[in-house]
């Protein structure tokens, strides 16, 4: 999309009360539904992060309460967006009160909707403190969280509208088709890109070794094994190295599994000298706040978190955004990209570097998914996620561009450990020369770039990421894969790769070149 076409579609709306062509769609087909289903009719409604649900379901609420006299309730998860939402429908002349633990209740005849957390609105409604007879539209804010249903039981003659932007349950055994009757799927991510309402993703994916990762009893990886991962020094190191080569400069927003992990890289990107700020949820409002407008304010911020930035948090100005964890929730991985999808006139596209395997397990961001056969069924889609091995073995070590700037004369750096394996068992030879030919190939690439053995032996010294990539598909082969085995097997493997090279350098750099290495002066 041109950027002038780009700036009309920003332009389109020219205040918060004005909608979209497709926002004005959506809210047709919704009151279509109201008007043809029964008045306890349970609707659910997906669009996209980004796409202005919030814009949608202000409007519906101020078109419902002109034509019903009826009052609307509002519910969120969060108290953040207990208060955007209010601002919003304020925004359109919707009069709302929030229903809060400390909220007076004694004027409430005086308000057509509520907005409410709902924990809060489970108490108030326990204790009969709030007057629901007369509502008969309930909104439901990211309605894939299932704290909401427990209170469907208050609202047995009220239409119920749940909106979200993935239609799966946050918890696999209360799927969402048991609580809704219908779905209606709004605009998607490729045509929301495509018209300029949302900036497009650009992925870069650096491959990471999972299976040590333990899957707890919410479906997803725990803290604990993630942090266990995610602290090492490698994968700082890798963190680091991703962050300098696709995102310097930007403003980073970096998502983790674990405080701890969280409290790490926020020490490793300080003693680099970035500006970096950590943010979870121990955090107090004042300091939340304040964290928060730096980021805004500071050029190039990294700001470090865990979860607490996934929902009602919104900044246009993030360019770049760090999975610095894995998933296994379709929807974490959406709300987490969604957070670099705002537009502005000056940006189009954002960053997205994966370091947990995260776009092999649910596809690219944006793919354009079947939201209907997922609602439908769910764990179809859940049983049918690649699962980390199989994941791992389709990799193939990439050398970061830098690294391979300094092997600029081999054609190939590239050694197929699995290729090798099932040559070797072909050949009725021990699995033992998969290793030696791969040391040999090694050698080979570090004499083709360096004058002398010493320079060779410096440049066998960067390959190990590659080594260690190497020896864990030669493990995964021979189906032999302790820790102390695959940590030795990498320290022998380094030992002989400097041996290798030390004893056959001056006979590889003559076969390469015809004639022998220069003699030192």
């Amino acid at each position: 999309m041109s950027t002038s076409a780009q700036e009309l579609a920003l332009q389109e709306r020219q205040t918060d009360k004005d909608l979209y062509s497709y926002q004005k769609g959506a809210i047709d087909k919704i009151f279509t539904s109201f008007e043809e289903a029964p008045e306890d009719h349970h609707l659910l409604y997906q669009l996209p992060t980004g796409g202005g649900k919030t814009v949608i379901f202000s409007e519906i609420v101020r078109q419902y309460l002109k034509n019903h006299n009826k009052k609307v309730l509002v519910m969120t998860h969060r108290i953040e967006l207990c208060k955007q939402t209010a601002a919003m429908l304020t925004e359109f002349g919707v009069k709302n009160k929030i229903v809060s633990s400390k909220a007076n209740l004694e004027d409430q005849k005086e308000y057509a909707c509520f907005v409410a957390m709902v924990e809060t609105l489970n108490n108030r409604l326990r204790d009969d403190k709030l007057d629901i007879s007369d509502v008969g539209l309930v909104i439901i804010d990211e309605a894939h969280y299932n704290s909401f249903t427990k209170l469907f039981k208050y609202f047995e003659k009220s239409f119920i509208l749940g909106v979200t932007a993935t239609p799966l349950s946050s918890n696999i055994e209360l799927p969402m088709k048991d609580n809704y009757d219908e779905l209606i799927v709004g605009e998607s991510i490729p045509d929301l890109i495509e018209n300029g309402f949302l900036s497009e993703a650009i992925p870069y994916s650096y491959n990471v070794g999972l299976t040590n990762l333990v899957v707890g009893s919410n479906g997803d990886y725990t803290v604990q094994s993630s942090d266990d991962l995610y602290t090492g020094a490698d994968m700082l190191s890798r963190l680091l190295q991703a962050y300098e080569e696709r995102c310097k400069g930007t403003k980073t927003l970096i998502f983790n599994n674990g405080i701890n992990t969280s409290l790490y890289v926020y020490d490793t990107f300080r003693r680099e000298g970035y500006p970096i700020m950590h943010l979870d949820n121990t955090a107090t409002k004042k300091q939340r706040k304040a964290i928060l407008k730096w980021f805004k304010e500071t050029p190039d911020a990294i700001l470090t978190s865990v979860s607490i930035l996934t929902t009602g948090f919104d900044e246009p100005t993030v360019e770049s955004i760090i999975l610095n964890r894995a998933t296994r929730s379709l929807t974490l991985y959406y709300q987490m990209i969604g957070r670099g999808s705002r537009v502005l006139p000056n940006k189009s596209t954002f960053n997205v570097i994966d370091l947990g395997n995260n776009f092999y397990r649910f596809g690219p961001w944006g793919e354009d998914l079947d939201w209907q056969r997922i609602f439908r069924s769910p764990s179809y889609f859940v049983d049918h996620l690649i699962d980390d091995e199989s994941i791992e073995e389709n990799f193939t070590y990439e050398m970061p561009d830098e690294l391979r700037a300094q092997f600029a004369n081999s054609e190939n750096v590239y050694f197929d450990i699995k290729k090798a394996y099932i040559q070797s068992v072909k050949d009725g030879e021990s699995t033992k020369v998969i290793l030696e030919r791969s040391i040999e190939q090694h050698a080979k690439i570090c004499t083709e770039n360096s004058e002398d053995v010493f320079d060779a032996l410096i440049l066998a010294k960067e390959l190990g990421d590659d080594i260690d990539h190497r020896i864990e598909r030669y493990t995964k082969c021979i189906s032999k894969s302790t820790h102390n085995f695959v940590a030795w097997l990498k320290d022998d493997y380094r030992l002989k790769l400097r041996s290798f090279l030390r004893e056959n350098f001056d006979t590889i750099y003559e076969q390469i070149h015809g004639h022998p290495p220069p003699e030192e002066e």
